[in-house]
């Protein structure tokens, strides 16, 4: 059965940063949570830790290590031995003491915009510098990593790489030819991959999840893991994320982080993140159900309602991609859908230079809410366009070269 999204009036009531940041006149796609309500198992498990007062420290690792490899065997064709898992609070931090394992200081990383925004913080705050290498387009507009550039990254000294697995905001799952040729290229150059595989439990059934880790001996000594129940399941505000390893070097990386690191998840954090990965399943397939509906009805939307906008349907997570440089909104799309339609969307620009054009729309949300957000911005749209026509301008183009950068789709 779909998970239904929770009503309007009812998320009004969340104070988390997604409907905190803005006024009530302003529908909230932009950060990635999900309106819908917490799966059963885990609101269970947190309820009954209230209840025995369970607040304070978190021992250890907890269950969430068994949970994990139950989950990836299960649900991602993983065999991940719970040996290999350390806790630490969120990916982001997890993916800042994995790179400031595997670099020394002002090293290059390599990223492939677009991408998730704090990956340009990220690597500096390890101490590296980025090497950007865009992502490519094949002949069918579907995303691929650019790997001639990313050898050539390798050979100029890059130490690291960050892959984005699937690949935000695209929600795009590279595919097993593209990981195993990129873990041959960290195997020849001596350089890291580490994983933020983040979205992975929300790949859609149009298409499969490959865990680098799972793809090679060469990817198992070069890569790390790092992923988290907090998208899949809606609890980033409970602060807990898992890194894996598969290798003697990657284990030895684990235990020369300070136990800091460890410390900083949290009681509530692993409690859910363990009945999410042990018992979650049948909300996640519920999920999953109402963000590939939901796709669709983006799909559809954008083709009839906002014309000159650029959508390709992705294949993971509840994010859409949208490319507003054919419009009258191209300077600056998430600015004008704020200001003009009341809409929250993330701006393109902060995932890299190319996507200045674009903003990115949260689907994870109830039908009603995704037909009110466009049509506010299809009207505010043909209003921009009327008067830019009436005034005799044009839509400034996007600086993006397509070929070499993002969907065309």
């Amino acid at each position: 059965m779909p998970v239904a999204a929770e009503p309007l009036d009812r998320l009004r009531r969340r104070t988390s940063v997604k409907w905190g940041a803005y006024p009530d006149d302003v529908l909230p796609l932009w950060v990635a949570e999900m309106d819908l309500p917490l799966a059963e198992p885990i609101a269970q498990a947190l309820h009954d830790a209230i209840d025995r007062s369970d607040t304070g420290y978190l021992n250890g690792r907890g269950a969430v290590p068994e949970a994990f490899a139950g989950f990836a065997a299960r649900r991602l064709g993983w065999e991940v031995s719970p040996a290999a898992v350390r806790l630490t609070i969120d990916v982001s931090y997890g993916l800042v003491e994995v790179l400031r394992r595997t670099i020394a200081p002002g090293d290059e990383v390599v990223v492939t915009p677009p991408v998730y925004p704090p990956f340009f913080e990220i690597v500096p705050e390890a101490g590296g510098r980025v090497a950007e290498v865009p992502l490519l387009t094949d002949g069918a507009g579907t995303p691929a990593l650019d790997l001639g550039g990313i050898e050539r990254a390798f050979r100029a000294g890059a130490r690291a790489m960050l892959l984005c697995n699937p690949h935000n905001p695209l929600g795009h799952p590279h595919t097993r030819e593209q990981l195993e040729a990129l873990a041959v290229l960290a195997a020849a150059h001596g350089v890291s991959i580490v994983s933020d595989e983040i979205h992975a439990p929300l790949t859609h059934s149009s298409a499969t999840f490959t865990p680098f880790l799972e793809v090679s001996d060469a990817a198992r000594e070069c890569g790390f893991s790092v992923t988290s129940a907090s998208k899949a399941f809606n609890l980033a505000g409970l602060k807990c994320a898992v890194m894996v390893a598969a290798s003697d070097r990657g284990i030895r990386a684990f235990d020369a982080m300070p136990e800091e690191v460890f410390w900083r998840a949290s009681q509530f954090g692993a409690i859910a993140t363990a009945a999410a990965f042990a018992s979650g399943d049948e909300w996640l397939d519920g999920a999953l159900q109402t963000i590939e509906s939901n796709a669709l009805l983006v799909e559809r939307l954008v083709a009839e309602r906002l014309p000159g906008v650029a959508y390709r349907r992705p294949h993971a997570s509840y994010l859409a991609w949208l490319d507003f440089s054919g419009t009258a909104w191209a300077a600056d799309p998430a600015g004008a859908a704020l200001e003009q339609a009341r809409v929250a969307l993330n701006p393109g620009g902060g995932f890299g230079r190319q996507g200045a054009a674009f903003a990115r729309l949260n689907f994870g949300t109830s039908p009603e809410i995704i037909e009110e957000a466009v049509g506010r911005m299809a009207e505010a749209l043909a209003s921009a366009t009327a008067s830019r026509a009436a005034a005799g301008t044009t839509p400034r183009a996007s600086s993006v070269s397509r070929s070499a950068s993002t969907p065309e789709e």
